[in-house]
């Protein structure tokens, strides 16, 4: 979901970041979406005005992140100074061992190959894929400084392209 800062045609900055983390985590912790509308302009009110809701079987850390994650101030808004690792639901994370890869991950889906799609629902493998190629030349007017500091390249995607 776009933030609200988007929404609103404001300038906007990493923070919108942070938001789509917290529809993501949202998403991925209660199984439906945190804002809703029959159409385009309710979701975009909903986005605008109305809290999530948060069931009450919800860990108190999780909701607490989430809520922090929805603050609608960018500048406010939780991970905008990068705070987000102090938070307490990540207390047991391991940051430099979780960088350097040293972490098994909690679940790893079982694949034949890296085309095995078994681990996706039917009802995604049956729509038409939608490419999009890149714009060298939008690509080329771009600052690329603002990619400086990115530093993970999966290494598998050099031979699924190639």
């Amino acid at each position: 979901f776009l933030a609200t800062q988007i929404l609103l045609g404001q300038k906007y900055n990493h923070s919108v970041d942070w938001w789509s983390f917290g529809v993501l985590l949202y998403e991925m912790l209660i199984g439906q979406s945190p804002f809703h509308g029959q159409d385009e302009e309710e979701l975009f009110h909903s986005i605008r005005m109305d809290n999530p809701f948060y069931p009450r079987w919800l860990e108190r850390e999780a909701k607490d992140l989430l809520v922090k994650l929805f603050v609608r101030e960018p500048e406010k808004r939780l991970g905008v100074r990068g705070d987000i690792r102090q938070h307490p639901l990540f207390r047991e994370i391991n940051w430099e061992e979780l960088e350097r890869k040293e972490i098994d991950p909690p679940f790893r889906p079982k694949v034949k190959s890296p085309y095995d799609c078994s681990n996706f629902d039917k009802e995604f493998l049956n729509e038409k894929p939608r490419l999009s190629f890149a714009d060298r030349a939008l690509i080329n007017s771009m600052d690329q400084n603002m990619f400086r500091n990115f530093s993970f390249i999966n290494p598998g995607m050099e031979t699924l392209i190639s």
